[in-house]
């Protein structure tokens, strides 16, 4: 009788929004080459349906992930996806907002996955934590590229050269985080922002993902005369004019993508 090898990471819709879950608790969520797999093809379903406006990345059991797989990455696995990092996340450029609900650890790579979303909801008791250098490493997923550009310098060096966790509450309070909610009540948190970003044009939200990418160290000058290919194509949408109309009329726009 042939077996059935269960997904390591599952999708859910719920609405308008991917439900992503990695699913190895028994290994705390942590990233081998088949999860990295599994969540770049998790990525490409949200991008690829028109009806999906925002995805959601969590962990089940209690836990976000405890990042690289050491005993996988020792027998001579990667947890890279060429092109897009880590995970198949870290370095790839997703068109729609992904939020990341951090329940339990988020540790090394895993904190790295919750940097490369756009936005965090955090439960107080979680744990973030880049403990690479404990292990001869560093953070190399992001951690040490993202970090000190989401939070002062030398409270981002603590956590690269101590390798030393943080709670969630004091993440939020650092500005790591977007919300901090009651322990298990992260997903439900995201899950209701996501909803509130489904309900703003989805090609300004993708706009404004490109913009503040291609702004990111960028002269002025060049950043502004990106943003205005960006605003020229809007400007052309019919969403756009859904949006103009629908104010005036005063009744929810009815967003096409087009």
């Amino acid at each position: 009788m042939n077996s059935i090898t269960p997904p390591l990471v599952r999708t859910e819709r719920i609405g308008s929004t991917l439900l992503i879950t990695l699913d190895r608790p028994e290994a705390r969520n942590a990233v081998d080459a088949a999860v990295a797999a599994q969540l770049a093809s998790s990525l490409d379903e949200l991008e690829a349906d028109p009806n999906l406006r925002a995805g959601v990345l969590t962990g089940e059991g209690g836990t976000f992930s405890a990042g690289m797989d050491l005993k996988a990455a020792l027998r001579g696995e990667s947890p890279e996806i060429e092109g897009r990092g880590f995970g198949g996340l870290t370095e790839a450029e997703p068109g729609k907002p992904l939020i990341a609900a951090v329940e339990g650890f988020a540790m090394g790579g895993g904190f790295e996955l919750a940097l490369a979303c756009d936005l965090i909801v955090t439960a107080e008791d979680a744990r973030f934590g880049l403990p690479e250098v404990k292990r001869g490493l560093i953070a190399a997923g992001g951690g040490v590229i993202r970090l000190p550009k989401r939070i002062p310098h030398h409270l981002a060096m603590e956590f690269l050269l101590t390798g030393e966790p943080v709670d969630g509450r004091r993440a939020g309070e650092l500005g790591l985080a977007n919300r901090v909610t009651a322990r298990g009540q992260a997903v439900a948190e995201a899950l209701r922002l996501a909803q509130r970003l489904a309900e703003n044009a989805p090609l300004a939200l993708a706009a404004v993902k490109r913009v503040v990418r291609a702004a990111d160290g960028a002269p002025d000058s060049e950043a502004f005369a990106y943003q205005r290919t960006q605003m020229k194509t809007l400007m052309a949408s019919a969403d756009v004019r859904e949006g103009m109309t629908a104010f005036a009329e005063r009744r929810p726009a009815q967003w096409t993508g087009r």
